[in-house]
């Protein structure tokens, strides 16, 4: 199906997003999502089903809106070069090949990470107490309050100091060894906010948690973005682990909390701080992302375990987090698409992740990215805490054990 088919045109996107797409936006993408708007790959990659296109502003246009369209977040990875060649494509699709194989045979056998269940912690019982629906509520309309997020709006960093500033308060008030820093990135004027509470005795072993911050009304990007659900749910989610560890006793290993930038166009804060993870070689144990927590479309303390894109033995470890710790959840397994969150920039470069979703794919909250992404009668706190509770569990489990991912 041609691109005339579906009406697109360059105005798609919006003059704000115009502004910043270039003659040629190189992007990696479901190859079936680009032959059905008709885009041309120039290189495919038969085991993970991915292509590499050379997007014309028009053709960014139509994804973007095909994407959001269908209410997916992302949907695909905006690259901060051409590759030249098919040597370069191949580098880039080994780890997600390598990942994949290791995906479906590691699924193919029944499994624990780790040789004894999980005996629940003490400390991390009486740190569930201090999670609320209360809290979240006010972090949600906190960070919705503003008139938009979206990356390149006049001030693309008023929120993100506002929740900087936060996080400082919080960290003055803990003996923890604490930092809070922003990252700034090459392709958007936004910035990502890092937090980490270094580990005791490892800390080179890392532990991550992330959301991204940003938000949009989709492809016109323009005007008010609440954003409530899509992701300052997410978002808030990470704020309250944040909150409660850093009242708890220091971690063996380092936990890393990231509010990523400018994930709606293309997963960009994200892949930037992934690629240099990677290049510095640091060992980022596993990943958590949280995008969309708020709407209990599948019921509530129903979620969704994505399985593409995602480790296996993540996926079991939060299984093992929810029967051990009590926490009620029903967990469905469900696939999103490649890119449809920022855990695929991390996915793209070898590491463990890991993302657990507001409900089945199909039950989403259908009005984000619009102005209708507010708190109304579906949203549910009770539900969006219990994210928190896995935030903290899988940052507590990992970062005082020797869990990793198995080898083959």
């Amino acid at each position: 199906m041609k691109l005339k088919a579906f009406g697109f045109s360059m105005l798609c996107v919006g003059a704000s997003l115009q502004a910043q797409v270039p003659s040629r936006v190189p992007a990696i993408a479901d190859g079936s999502i680009l032959e059905t708007l008709g885009i041309d790959a120039l290189r495919h990659d038969a085991v993970t089903g991915l292509s590499y296109a050379e997007l014309r502003p028009e053709e960014a246009s139509a994804l973007s809106y095909y994407m959001h369209s269908k209410k997916r977040c992302g949907g695909f990875q905006a690259l901060p070069a051409p590759l030249k060649n098919e040597t370069e494509f191949s580098s880039l699709m080994k780890p997600l090949q390598s990942a994949e194989v290791s995906r479906a045979q590691i699924s193919s056998r029944p499994m624990s990470f780790a040789s004894q269940p999980l005996v629940a912690r003490p400390e991390l019982l009486a740190a569930f107490d201090e999670v609320s629906a209360e809290n979240q509520r006010k972090w949600v309309e906190f960070i919705s309050a503003f008139e938009s997020r979206y990356h390149n709006i006049a001030d693309p960093n008023i929120h993100v100091r506002a929740i900087q500033a936060r996080l400082q308060e919080m960290a003055k008030e803990s003996e923890l060894p604490i930092s809070i820093e922003l990252v700034s990135h090459a392709r958007t004027p936004q910035k990502s906010i890092r937090a980490r509470i270094l580990g005791s005795t490892r800390a080179s072993e890392i532990v991550v948690l992330g959301g991204h911050l940003d938000s949009t009304v989709g492809w016109f990007a323009r005007g008010r973005a609440p954003g409530a659900d899509d992701n300052a749910s997410g978002s808030s989610n990470v704020l309250e682990a944040f909150r409660i560890l850093s009242k708890m006793p220091q971690p063996e290993r380092t936990i890393e909390f990231y509010w990523y930038a400018a994930e709606e166009i293309g997963l960009v804060g994200s892949a930037e701080i992934a690629r240099a993870a990677k290049e510095a070689k640091h060992d980022i144990i596993g990943v958590l992302q949280l995008d969309m927590t708020l709407h209990p479309g599948s019921g509530p303390l129903t979620l969704a375990s994505m399985e593409d894109f995602t480790s296996p033995w993540l996926r079991q470890l939060l299984v093992e987090i929810n029967g051990s710790y009590a926490l009620g959840a029903q967990i469905l397994a469900d696939k999103c698409g490649y890119g449809c969150s920022d855990h695929a920039s991390w996915y793209q470069q070898g590491f463990a992740t890991v993302m657990p979703f507001e409900s089945g794919f199909d039950k989403m909250n259908s009005e984000i990215h619009s102005t209708r992404d507010v708190i109304n009668s579906a949203s549910n706190f009770t539900h969006s805490a219990l994210f928190t509770k896995i935030a903290l569990a899988f940052a507590w489990e990992l970062g005082n054990s020797s869990l990793r991912e198995p080898k083959l």
